[in-house]
């Protein structure tokens, strides 16, 4: 059984901190072969949502408000689930979550992502429709992508 929370950054534990930092490490960087700078001074500014099992966290993602990712729309980023949690719709019910989140507190407003570009019908789902062409990010295949 999974949780889920929302929590802002001076409301996240020392060891969710570190459990954060280390899950985003696992997949984007150690999995994806991808070297970047995950730590970008924006977490201090995000609504964490964190998915647990047990104490375990095994999903996450992180909302921002306009004008840190995006001047003019909120968005969500480092949206990520634990390998060996793959396949079990927790990156449904987490994608659910963020955005039950922004429709209980900001209603009406529009989400940009930077998605992974082999997650499109994924997003799709959840009404994100494709914005513009294709682009590498940090060697990776995305597309912007938006949901109004």
């Amino acid at each position: 059984m999974i949780s889920f929370s929302a929590k802002r950054f001076n409301s996240l534990t020392k060891l969710e901190i570190h459990d954060i930092f280390a899950l985003r490490a696992e997949v984007f960087v150690v999995e994806q072969e991808c070297i970047y700078q995950d730590i970008d001074g924006k977490d201090k500014e995000a609504l964490h949502i964190i998915g647990k099992q047990r104490n375990d966290v095994v999903a996450y993602a992180r909302i921002l408000e306009k004008g840190i990712s995006y001047s003019d729309h909120i968005s969500i980023g480092r949206v990520v689930v634990k390998k060996t949690n793959r396949g079990k719709l927790i990156g449904k019910k987490l994608l659910k979550f963020c955005l039950f989140q922004l429709d209980k507190n900001q209603p009406h407003q529009e989400i940009k992502i930077s998605a992974q570009m082999h997650l499109e019908k994924f997003y799709n789902n959840y009404g994100f429709i494709k914005l513009g062409k294709g682009y590498l990010e940090d060697g990776i295949p995305h597309i912007a992508m938006i949901r109004k």
